[in-house]
């Protein structure tokens, strides 16, 4: 009985270390997944996911931003920041009251430039209602203008405008169809230019 025994426990400590040394040689990690998580690229990248920013200009909130992928690369040869997958921003006045808010599926802003690219499902409601949507919008900070050669479909009260490209100020106060389609409403009297 006692030979019995040890051989049984012989036995039971050789399957326990051949199930142990079978579970480690089958816990390998792809040689090609860890190359694409540590890409250079990668290392470089900030990312974070429901973000929302505040940005204000003396002590007023000028423009809130929600987006739920966050993705910042401050090293590249153009550094930038994407915001995608339902990017928000809602412009305040200095009441405190949204103006107009841009929605889009994707954006990229090149922080040395100081342009902001949207696109995909751009869509700007302004405070009067009227509505710009397009594929791509483009912000010139430095301009203070926005512009697109996309199509582009403005509602307002009284009309729907369609044309290829656009340029508006940064409030959309002031806008203009670089090439309109379609019929336009005048005035009577008023001769379209």
């Amino acid at each position: 009985m006692y030979l019995q025994d040890k051989l049984s426990k012989k036995w039971l400590v050789a399957g326990i270390v051949s199930v142990c040394i079978t579970a480690m040689s089958s816990c390998k990690n792809d040689p090609n997944e860890i190359r694409l998580l540590t890409t250079p690229r990668n290392l470089q990248e900030d990312k974070a996911k429901g973000v929302s920013f505040i940005y204000s200009e003396r002590s007023h909130i000028k423009m809130r931003v929600y987006a739920k992928d966050f993705v910042r690369n401050g090293t590249g040869k153009r550094p930038y920041i994407d915001m995608n997958n339902e990017l928000r921003m809602e412009f305040v006045n200095d009441s405190g009251i949204i103006e107009d808010i841009l929605t889009a599926d994707s954006s990229r802003y090149y922080e040395q430039q100081r342009d902001f690219i949207v696109w995909d499902s751009v869509r700007i409601t302004t405070k009067k209602g009227e509505k710009l949507e397009t594929d791509e919008l483009i912000w010139n900070e430095l301009a203070q203008k926005f512009f697109t050669e996309k199509p582009v479909v403005i509602t307002t009260a009284n009309e729907v405008l369609y044309g290829d490209g656009m340029e508006a100020n940064s409030d959309f106060t002031w806008y203009r169809i670089l090439r309109p389609k379609g019929s336009v409403q005048v005035d009577k009297g008023e001769v379209p230019q």
